[in-house]
């Protein structure tokens, strides 16, 4: 049987967050240190450790099927690559940044100036799309020092906290793109491992669901009911189940989690009591 061939990124956050979800969606590998290479053992897949901007080649070629890649990376290098399913993690920004000390009005600043970048092909692209000319320096490495040094007058890079940004001196002044993981596929793929990664796909929607859900278990008075319902519509309606308290029921349900706590408090204010959250591992519809 064909053995489907995923690209990770060899090192770093992306890598680490990669190898947690295809452990999460059930899939175990047996990485030794340093491979470049490993096979799954319940699942026919192979896994390689590449370095990130090399994957959006390995994946036009035809040499690895799929990939998990930041989707910075496929704006720079990889445009016509498909992207199948953002993962939700290893979330970052690429940026415009200036020094503190610099007064910045808006884009129009830009023209004329020296940007260092190592993402020539996004800069350009937001450039072009602002009509400002400006003068690219293509730095690989950390471009943070380049105005410092006198090299440029702005940069552009991946920004994740700021920190980095905060200790040269500089700050944040255009969002180019907002990025996160993404699953993309080669467009050389076989039907056979097309197959396969439609399998592993639903798996990873599956866990994706569940990350971003909580399920919620309570009780309320039997008369409350109606109003709780319209709080908690859960997938299709709230599971009700008799309590052997008389006048009482237990209502299960899921609550997505970027409004969980809002929930919560307007379920105390409609009577609900003994109100438990469970993490949810995979939600399968």
């Amino acid at each position: 049987m064909s053995k489907l061939k995923i690209a990770v990124q060899k090192s770093g956050r992306l890598h680490d967050d990669s190898m947690q979800i295809l452990k999460d969606v059930g899939i175990s590998i047996d990485n030794g240190k340093d491979q470049l290479k490993a096979s799954a053992k319940n699942f026919p897949l192979e896994v390689f450790y590449l370095r990130n901007g090399d994957i959006p080649q390995y994946l036009k070629d035809g040499v690895v099927d799929a990939a998990i890649i930041g989707e910075n990376v496929l704006v720079e290098k990889g445009d016509t690559i498909k992207i199948i399913e953002k993962l939700g993690f290893s979330s970052c920004k690429v940026s415009i940044a200036v020094p503190k000390s610099v007064k910045y009005n808006g884009i129009k600043d830009l023209e004329g100036k020296r940007i260092a970048t190592s993402y020539p092909n996004t800069v350009n692209q937001f450039l072009d799309k602002n009509n400002v000319k400006a003068n690219l320096h293509i730095i690989n490495g950390s471009v943070e020092i380049a105005p410092n040094i006198g090299l440029a007058d702005a940069i552009v890079d991946i920004v994740s906290s700021g920190s980095t940004l905060f200790k040269n001196g500089l700050k944040e002044v255009e969002v180019l793109l907002k990025s996160e993981a993404v699953l993309a596929v080669s467009p050389l793929i076989s039907s056979e491992n097309q197959n396969t990664l439609n399998t592993l796909q639903f798996r990873l929607q599956s866990v994706l669901r569940g990350r971003k859900s909580k399920y919620v278990l309570l009780n309320a008075p039997n008369d409350k009911i109606e109003t709780i319902i319209k709080i908690l519509p859960g997938m299709n309606s709230p599971t009700i189940l008799p309590l052997a308290k008389e006048g009482w029921s237990s209502l299960h349900s899921v609550i997505n989690k970027n409004e969980f706590w809002e929930v919560i408090d307007e379920l105390k204010a409609n009577g609900a009591e003994g109100i438990l959250v469970c993490p949810i591992e995979n939600m399968v519809l």
